[in-house]
């Protein structure tokens, strides 16, 4: 592996943490926007979540592939300098390619709906996560030098933070004290509760238009309801990130 395919599998990587980033911190934790939340007759939380999900698996697919090409070709990488540098061009291509394709041309999003000027909030973004990472990317790529950490600790790092937020997306937020369920149409929330050794648990709030139920579960294993019929659990891993957030 020559050090520009390297530099390509870190550009990669680069681009999928930019996907990370957006969706824990715009999906997650301040809630702004889903990925489709502006698509006609996407009204079903049901929906919103499972392509939320969609893309969060491109991007571990994507971080997973990119991994695998670095540590392939750790030997012949070159300067760490380069690395980071090309690492940030790819985190800032991801939030301009978003802003250009989703915000503006598909219209499938926008960062901050509640905003009176939603326009203002992009190109706000587009600057500060888009724009100045590129550019302190290319400066990195000019003055990259002999020197720095080992190729393969550097990739060790790296695969560790996207593991790390990746397992981080999947916890349930502190002083949560529902569960909230997706169940598969024609499935009865109690019944399957009761299926799942969680009989104990009460049913606080049900949705029949997206399937979505709010439970709080006094004991026992969460992940149980997958084999009753549930197709999200927040809390229990699957999917990871954006379900686990969801708020009461």
């Amino acid at each position: 592996m020559t050090g520009s395919r390297w530099l390509r599998w870190t550009f990669v990587l680069g681009f999928a943490l930019g996907g990370f980033f957006d969706g824990i911190l715009l999906h997650h934790i301040l809630q702004w926007h889903h990925l489709l939340s502006l698509v006609p007759g996407m009204t079903d939380l049901r929906l919103q979540i499972l392509w939320d999900g969609y893309f969060h698996a491109l991007m571990y697919a994507l971080a997973v592939l990119a991994l695998w090409g670095l540590w392939r070709g750790c030997k012949q990488a070159p300067a760490a300098g380069a690395t980071l540098g090309t690492l940030l061009a790819g985190f800032g291509a991801w939030h301009v390619i978003d802003a250009l394709l989703s915000h503006w041309l598909l219209g499938i999003h926008r960062i901050r709906l509640d905003s009176a000027v939603p326009l203002a909030w992009d190109l706000a973004w587009l600057l500060a996560f888009g724009l100045v990472p590129i550019v302190l990317g290319w400066l990195a790529l000019r003055r990259a030098g002999p020197g720095g950490p080992p190729p393969a600790a550097l990739v060790l790092v790296l695969g560790l933070v996207a593991t790390g937020a990746g397992i981080w997306a999947a916890q349930p937020p502190a002083g949560q004290p529902v569960t909230a369920i997706v169940f598969a149409p024609g499935i009865q929330p109690e019944a399957a509760l009761a299926r799942a050794g969680l009989a104990d648990a009460r049913v606080i709030w049900t949705d029949p238009l997206s399937q979505v139920t709010w439970a709080r579960l006094e004991s026992g294993n969460p992940w149980k309801l997958y084999l009753a019929g549930a197709l999200m659990v927040s809390g229990a891993g699957m999917p990871a990130g954006c379900f686990s957030w969801a708020r009461a």
